[in-house]
């Protein structure tokens, strides 16, 4: 695995990604709550203060959790949310030391079906199936793992040129599309929200009962 990637939208950075399968599965793992370019820049900063120049999932599982969460946590920090964070990449590590004796690449290397990387993509500790999806896109529009049914596999991540996610982004101009994208959902969730049908749903008014009750606690 040796690519050009732009998600940090930061040289060294995306250096790092391009170059290790723990960085692009952590950056993966930081993406959230945060701006893309933020988690994905992870990576890079925590191998920058233990004095390395990639990640060791070996080395990251057997750290003490508060030293480990104390080195994200410095200024700047490596996420909004340090701490939380922090025991997750461990968990990460300590599941592929466990199950791939540290080798992240080994998650999808010789994988025989989307589906079934898919599978192995949820299995890791803080991939939800959404997560999951838009990491197995990654790969297959830009990291070259392209297992039989892989675009089915990530849904609508997988179409080209969606500019759903961080998989297509390529640069400044994909990485604004992206942005716009979310930008467009969330208003679209919100305005959802705020309709005139949500608010006369049966679970958004009171019950008789309730108001019933109401009253009598009045009296």
């Amino acid at each position: 695995m040796d690519v050009t990637l732009h998600l940090a939208q930061d040289p060294e950075a995306d250096a790092l990604l391009g170059r290790s399968p723990l960085a692009a599965l952590t950056g993966m793992l930081l993406d959230q709550q945060v701006p893309m370019e933020w988690a994905f820049k992870g990576p890079a900063t925590i191998a920058g203060r233990m004095g390395a120049e990639d990640l060791d999932a070996h080395e990251i599982a057997a750290m003490d959790p508060e030293a480990f969460a104390a080195l994200l946590s410095g200024k700047p920090a490596v996420h909004r949310y340090p701490g939380s964070m922090a025991k997750r990449i461990q968990q990460l590590c300590q599941y592929l030391v466990e199950h791939y004796d540290g080798d992240a690449e080994a998650v999808w290397r010789g994988v025989g079906s989307g589906t079934e990387l898919l599978g192995r993509l949820q299995g890791l500790p803080g991939f939800g199936r959404q997560k999951a999806q838009i990491f197995l896109a990654l790969l297959g529009k830009q990291l070259g793992v392209q297992p039989k049914g892989w675009r089915e596999a990530a849904g609508a991540y997988g179409e080209a040129r969606s500019y759903r996610s961080v998989a297509d982004i390529t640069g400044p101009e994909s990485l604004a599309k992206v942005r716009a994208h979310k930008q467009e959902m969330k208003a679209a969730a919100k305005a959802a929200k705020s309709s005139p049908a949500a608010k006369s749903s049966p679970a958004a008014k009171p019950s008789t009962a309730s108001k019933a009750a109401r009253t009598a606690g009045k009296k």
